[in-house]
């Protein structure tokens, strides 16, 4: 924990401290700190800074480098100089880094900054390491430093800080170092240029820096480089610097780049919106019904080959690269998983669920997958597409130059387009500096190419659905995520979604032609009905199917009669008489020929057995019926034949496929269903978790802390008491009923703030962690109350590790 960020964060009024929660939702997480130690210790968190800095704009980068090669706690008007701009100019994006906690200003003003920026950027700026921390290695003796001086021109006696001190001084200043080259030897100024500018780590010749005479021995002597290995060579921070010379300033950007625009018709814009949604959400239906009646196999080395999506493609009326995203964004959504049984993908529960609820729900869960995918669908490495639903090794990145190009768009006015993709990869990168720009620039045209199929963008332009998932950026939540993303539930984007199917068509005009024509996009209810009971020729603004005797059919096949096909088409339009006479003409001739389902078959040599089976009373359950005088079918599964036949005093015996008797010894009766978990709910409340968990189940995710309360909260605990290393006497004292090795587990939830589980004495159990002891009463984390709760120290009977 920086101890100069803790005191920092008491210096905060409420107002200052929720801004910096708001910037940082992970340091407020749950389980959320009860202390600023805790939430100082979270804050300087690498992984944690890591990830805040990937949020920051470029200014704010350029400033944090300049820090770092400046060293701590660099006054801004010095800083402003080195960037060669206005203090003021400086002073909102120095507040940037405020706000996230990834720098403060002291008591002084001067700029603090967090450990782990320092971690993170091993050269700052294209710089190497301090001249300290070569001149201080172990690798440097006292007869080293001497001879150095000597051949700096410095006085060799002196303790070694001191020696340091003064061949760090010559060596930072530009004109003594110039002077210094005078006498070096020829291509000395060109390797240290190169060294300056494109180091400070190069490749070398290790033989040149120990023969007489070459630019690298005497760079070597003079202290200009150094060789942590022999093929290796480094230059030093200040070194580098003075060769750059006192006229170099570092990059600042305070303006991001303009994006090259032109005017749009927002109506227009809007239009295509309205084309493009209820389109999505209809042919994303078609393709799980295909996959429902055909799963979709999985290649050898992982995803789906280039046939079978061509084969759906095809099946489904979609072109190939809508079948390719929307079997990406299905598989996120977890409408489709791999099946083992049916051994490809399948639908899932879920799915049965989404297509029963409305529209726009349906709509926000595909854009809330597409938002997070860590996949891009449409972009091409060396020419081809990568395997639909394979590894991308971009993974993560992938998701988060979606978010930045969409956040870009979502800046411009409404009616306005980009009028130039590298412009706008330009201005994307100057908001997301830490992307890899060689992936954004390869990605970019994919994201927006997904987005106009999603109805996300249009005429490149923003829609209202892209401007809502543009604000839904820090809410995306990751590929893996378990719980249903606060995407889904957005209001603006619940709005913008509602309005995007507003214009969607529940009805169509049938012509005597055996045509329906649908002017408009088609709800998925009517695209379903339709695509059940004919055959689509066209989509678009109007879309077209025609009635066949073998669409028809089709439909009769899966369950329907003609009254009830003809009952449900006159729902959505007039069904003129050569249609009628169709249905009902198809109908007249479906089902000439009968296949029946036999569950098993019931054979005896004696005819008057079997007869006597077929009419016993008790065993009309079992749907027998006699096919030949020795043959009995029976609609019930073999295993429940044969028990009923036993029960009524027959002795049946099981035949096998090859016709061999096989009689096996039965297992022992038991039950496999595992008890549920009693857990601790808010209130002092009971309940009981199913221990089977139902895979491809969403839980609704967690509400968002508010900071305000937090900040509040967390001022208002500074006063509070510490432990004092009182834990193990405390708990040795009130937990009684716990054998030692327990009790000192219980004493490293507390210490520690390690995971742990625990039964009280009358049965309840709970999962616990980041403990504080307040008398005889542990206040821990309960995991299963989402909440911190209090369990006194005499009624736990138990403690057990969680993993």
């Amino acid at each position: 924990m920086d101890d100069h960020l803790l005191g920092w964060l008491r210096t905060l009024d409420e107002a200052r401290l929720a801004r910096v929660l708001s910037n940082r939702p992970d340091a407020i997480a749950a389980p959320w700190p009860r202390r600023l130690d805790t939430l100082a210790q979270r804050l300087g968190n690498g992984f944690a800074v890591m990830e805040a800095m990937r949020a920051l704009p470029l200014p704010c980068l350029e400033i944090a480098q300049a820090c770092l090669v400046l060293g701590d706690r660099t006054p801004p008007d010095r800083l402003a100089a080195f960037l060669d701009a206005p203090v003021a100019t400086l002073t909102p994006w120095l507040d940037v880094l405020y706000d996230h906690a990834l720098a403060w200003p002291d008591d002084e003003g001067r700029v603090h900054l967090a450990e782990a920026v320092s971690r993170w950027w091993a050269a700052p700026l294209g710089l190497g390491e301090p001249l300290d921390h070569y001149l201080n290695s172990w690798t440097v003796s006292n007869d080293t430093l001497r001879a150095l001086a000597r051949n700096l021109g410095l006085p060799p006696h002196g303790n070694k800080r001191r020696t340091i001190a003064r061949v760090t001084e010559v060596l930072s200043d530009g004109v003594r170092l110039a002077a210094l080259l005078r006498n070096a030897p020829e291509g000395t100024e060109r390797l240290l240029a190169d060294f300056a500018w494109d180091g400070p780590v190069r490749d070398v010749d290790g033989g040149r820096f120990v023969m007489l005479g070459t630019p690298e021995k005497w760079a070597a002597d003079h202290g200009l480089l150094y060789r942590p290995r022999w093929e290796v060579a480094e230059m030093p921070r200040e070194v580098a610097l003075s060769v750059r010379g006192p006229g170099y300033h570092p990059p600042f950007s305070p303006e991001p780049p303009e994006i090259a625009t032109i005017p749009v018709d927002p109506e227009e814009v809007d239009h295509l919106m309205t084309l493009a949604a209820p389109h999505v959400v209809e042919r994303c239906a078609a393709l799980l019904d295909n996959t429902a009646k055909t799963p979709l196999p999985l290649l050898k080395t992982g995803g789906v080959g280039v046939r079978e999506v061509r084969r759906v493609a095809k099946e489904t009326g979609c072109d190939e690269d809508e079948t390719r995203l929307l079997l990406e964004i299905c598989a996120v959504s977890r409408l489709l998983a791999f099946d083992e049984k049916s051994g490809g993908m399948v639908p899932t529960e879920r799915f049965d669920r989404w297509r029963l609820d409305e529209g726009s729900a349906r709509l926000r869960v595909l854009l809330s997958a597409w938002w997070r995918m860590e996949r891009s669908s449409l972009r091409k490495i060396e020419g081809k597409y990568p395997t639909v639903l394979g590894d991308d090794q971009s993974g993560a990145a992938v998701a988060r130059v979606r978010r930045a190009v969409l956040g870009v768009l979502s800046h411009l006015p409404s009616g306005t387009a980009f009028a130039d993709r590298g412009s706008l990869v330009r201005n994307a990168h100057w908001h997301a500096p830490l992307l890899d720009q060689a992936l954004l620039t390869d990605c970019a045209a994919a994201a927006l190419e997904e987005a106009r199929l999603l109805g996300v963008l249009a005429n490149d332009a923003l829609t209202d659905l892209g401007r809502a998932l543009a604000g839904l950026a820090a809410h995306a939540g990751d590929e893996n995520d378990d719980t249903v993303p606060l995407v889904e539930h957005d209001p603006v984007l619940v709005e913008a979604s509602t309005r995007a199917l507003a214009s969607v068509r529940r009805s169509a005009l049938f012509g005597p032609d055996l045509t329906a024509v649908v002017t408009g996009p088609p709800s998925t209810e009517l695209a379903e009905l339709l695509d059940r009971v004919a055959e689509r020729e066209s989509r678009g603004a109007a879309s077209v199917w025609r009635f066949t005797t073998e669409s028809v059919r089709g439909a009769l096949d899966v369950g329907y009669d003609a009254d009830e096909l003809l009952a449900e088409l006159s729902e959505v339009g007039q069904i003129p008489q050569p249609l009628e006479y169709l249905v009902r003409d198809v109908a007249r001739r479906h089902g000439e020929v009968t296949v029946t389902t036999v569950a098993c078959i019931v054979q005896a040599t004696d005819p008057a057995l079997l007869a006597e089976i077929a009419a016993h009373r008790r065993l009309s359950r079992l749907g027998l019926r006699l096919l030949a005088p020795t043959v009995l079918v029976s609609s019930t599964p073999a295993e429940r034949t044969l028990a009923a036949l036993r029960e009524n005093g027959y002795a049946p015996v099981p035949i096998a496929d090859t016709g061999e008797i096989t009689i096996r010894r039965s297992k022992s009766a038991g039950s496999d269903a595992q008890n549920g978990k009693l857990i601790l709910l808010p209130g002092g409340q009971v309940a009981e978790l199913d221990s089977q968990l139902h895979h491809g189940v969403y839980t609704l995710a967690e509400p968002l802390p508010d900071p305000h309360e937090h900040a509040r909260r967390l001022l208002e605990s500074q006063e509070d008491a510490e432990q004092n290393g009182r834990t193990w006497a405390i708990i040795g004292r009130n937990a009684t009923r716990l054998p030692t090795a327990q009790q000192s587990l219980l004493g490293f939830v507390v210490d520690r703030g390690v995971r742990a589980g625990i039964t009280l004495t009358d049965g309840l159990t709970a999962t616990i962690s980041h403990g504080e002891l307040r008398g005889g009463t542990l206040d821990a984390w309960c995991e299963e109350a989402g909440d911190y709760l209090e369990f006194p120290l005499a009624e736990i009977v138990e403690v057990r590790g969680a993993y």
